[in-house]
């Protein structure tokens, strides 16, 4: 292969990663939707589509194994394609997240929410364009805008535990609630733990790029 045609194929890869991490933004956006309008049509239609996600994260690990095995890449191409393969994982998890939401939105079913939703979309509008500037970032080997996105997860923490604080309220008030309160914690956790993915991402596009690891927490 020549370098013209491997370069492509890195390209390729690049592409791949960044549409399925569309499709796992988009998802996320759709789980938390889904939730509010109690569409629980919706939620089903959003675990059925985290089998796609992994699919597709599944074939650009077996294409980045197949490169490494076929093109005796050089270091920094090496460093790429592990991001790549890293990446592809953290994506994954995402898509885990998102279908874990929906989940949980079927399990409160048709049940009237304790409380307006306010901040889980918030919480839910911030990650999602964390991951998507996340992406573009590690596309475009953009390491400014990699060292710039995290600053925002600190939003995503104070978001969460304001939550957390308020959903205990609730439970003290009414011990009933007590189910409920734990599933909506549990999806302000799953979009907490988002942004701490997004995080490794912005790690894995400088560490790329210059070859020098971070730790952005």
């Amino acid at each position: 292969m020549t370098r013209e045609n491997f370069d492509r194929e890195l390209e390729e890869l690049k592409q791949k990663l960044f549409q399925v991490t569309e499709s796992v933004r988009k998802n996320l956006n759709s789980s938390i939707k889904y939730l509010s309008e109690r569409d629980m049509k919706g939620a089903r239609m959003i675990v059925e589509a985290d089998e796609l996600v992994n699919l597709k994260c599944l074939e650009i690990e077996e294409q980045c194994l197949n490169v490494i095995a076929t093109q005796q890449p050089v270091a920094t191409d090496l460093r790429l394609l592990f991001s790549i393969l890293t990446i592809s994982t953290e994506i994954e998890r995402i898509g885990d997240y998102a279908k874990g939401i929906a989940r949980i939105s079927e399990k409160i079913g048709a049940e009237k929410l304790i409380k307006p939703l306010v901040d889980i979309p918030r919480m839910e509008e911030i990650a999602g364009r964390m991951l998507y500037d996340a992406i573009r970032a590690f596309t475009e080997d953009d390491i400014k805008a990699a060292r710039e996105i995290p600053t925002r997860d600190m939003k995503m923490d104070v978001l969460y535990n304001q939550i957390h604080r308020e959903l205990i309220t609730f439970v003290m008030q009414n011990p009933h609630n007590i189910e409920q309160t734990m599933m909506l914690d549990w999806i302000a956790h799953n979009l907490e733990r988002v942004g701490d993915r997004v995080v490794n991402i912005c790690e894995r596009t400088i560490f790329t790029v210059t070859g020098i690891p971070v730790d952005l927490n």
